[in-house]
């Protein structure tokens, strides 16, 4: 069993208008290290998930789980 971490830091970025580049240089990482931390390919440590939770001023619950989280068009909105 693998240990994926997903999260929504691309989303956030896009929310905010945030190149990866802007948030590596915010948090002291290589920009390379965003791009694999969006795909899955790398899990943050603790202290790099906090960080990323306090520049984007969110908890870590929001911006990480251990199950994929439900895409956007998926839940039901009744008008």
């Amino acid at each position: 069993m693998s240990e994926v971490v997903y999260n929504r830091i691309a989303m956030l970025r896009a929310e905010r208008s945030i190149s990866r580049r802007q948030l590596a240089e915010a948090l002291g990482v290589h920009y390379q290290t965003i791009g694999y931390l969006e795909r899955g390919e790398y899990s943050p440590s603790l202290y790099l998930a906090l960080r990323i939770a306090e520049f984007f001023e969110v908890s870590v619950e929001v911006l990480f789980s251990t199950k994929p989280f439900p895409r956007l068009g998926d839940t039901e909105c009744s008008a």
